[in-house]
């Protein structure tokens, strides 16, 4: 009994992390999705990025992102849609925004605003870098320095 109950303690962290990164999803062009709630980006998927909130979940192909750009606000030009709350901008904490633009499966171009926990921005940026094939895009100097180490 007791070898069992600490082979749980030993492998929960294990199966939590096979669960995804926590990310919040700030907004975005997916009417499935509600603005500011909390998900799962799941990316052990080996043809699609898995997005999982509230019961629903989102699959994008990872052949059909065409943007990921990260930093620590959002750039309006691929979110026109997303409509942020004044005290988000306002806030002084950092928070790390990464934006994934794609096209959905009738060719529409769509994207979505995630903050990512700080202890995942490496792991995610880096996974999508190696799914998708594309080089992920900073905002600025800051950006880079804290997606890549």
């Amino acid at each position: 009994m007791r070898n069992w109950a600490l082979g749980l303690l030993v492998s929960a962290p294990l199966l939590a992390a096979a669960a995804g990164a926590k990310v919040e999803y700030i907004g975005g062009t997916p009417a499935e999705l509600r603005a500011k709630s909390d998900g799962r980006l799941v990316l052990t998927d080996p043809e699609a990025l898995l997005f999982s909130s509230r019961g629903s979940t989102l699959r994008i192909p990872y052949a059909k992102i065409e943007i990921l750009e990260y930093g620590q606000r959002v750039n309006r030009r691929y979110v026109e849609a997303v409509v942020i709350s004044p005290l988000l901008l306002l806030a002084k904490t950092r928070k790390h925004y990464l934006v994934i633009g794609y096209q959905d499966e009738e060719g529409a171009r769509q994207s979505m605003v995630l903050r990512l926990d700080k202890d995942d921005v490496r792991s995610v940026l880096a996974g999508l870098e190696a799914r998708t094939g594309r080089r992920v895009e900073y905002q600025d100097e800051e950006a880079r320095r804290t997606g890549k180490g």
